[in-house]
């Protein structure tokens, strides 16, 4: 059941994924898993579009999907999280130019059942409204997330102008998705790339000192 459900989702099946889900969730399956499966699912979906399999329409069908999938399996997981004493703030959007948000609706999910308060500013963030968010809520911990190679600039402006605007030193930058790793993460001069939710749970815990 466990493989159907990524196959589903990577073939962008909504009724079956739907159906899938709903029946996992009422044999009182640990939500946890699910989202597992959602996410490789999402993996796969993420391949076919680098390599020419897919393209933008099913990039964004797949991401209004997976919110579906979420949206079900929320409120069987967050019971815990409510109860839980609020960690930290973290801020996470997409950078400007672009509109990929697969990784970032999972990390989202992933750090608010952790504890987070997250602000989630969506996709294809200017500049400013990450400066602007970091300025409001003082957040300790901002995470960038992009699929395309553009996005490697987009990132680089982002912490360029954190630090003109003084606020760079206040805070620790993770980055994240399609194509992202430690060189970017160099390049863009942030302090860590996560690979995955998981990992940017981590850091963010690390950060915040609540590892």
């Amino acid at each position: 059941m466990s493989g159907d459900l990524v196959n589903l989702l990577a073939d962008l099946k909504e009724g079956e994924v739907m159906g899938l889900v709903k029946q996992r969730l009422d044999a009182g399956e640990e939500p946890i898993k699910i989202l597992e499966d959602s996410r490789k699912g999402m993996e796969i979906v993420g391949q076919r579009f680098a390599d020419g399999e897919y393209f933008l329409p099913e990039l964004v069908y797949s991401g209004e999907l997976l919110k579906q999938v979420t949206e079900m399996v929320k409120p069987h997981l967050t019971g815990s999280a409510t109860r839980t004493k609020r960690l930290g703030k973290v801020v996470i959007g997409t950078v400007a130019g672009d509109i990929h948000d697969i990784g970032l609706n999972i990390v989202d999910f992933m750090l608010d059942v952790n504890g987070f308060e997250v602000y989630n500013l969506g996709v294809d963030v200017p500049v400013e409204a990450f400066v602007a968010k970091m300025k409001e809520t003082g957040a300790p911990v901002l995470g960038l997330s992009g699929f395309l190679t553009p996005a490697f600039d987009a990132m680089k402006e982002t912490v360029e102008a954190l630090e003109k605007a003084g606020l760079r030193d206040k805070m620790k930058i993770m980055i994240g998705g399609g194509q992202m790793d430690d060189e970017v993460k160099k390049y863009a001069r942030a302090d860590a790339y996560g690979k995955d939710a998981m990992a940017a749970v981590s850091l963010a815990k690390q950060w915040i000192g609540a590892s």
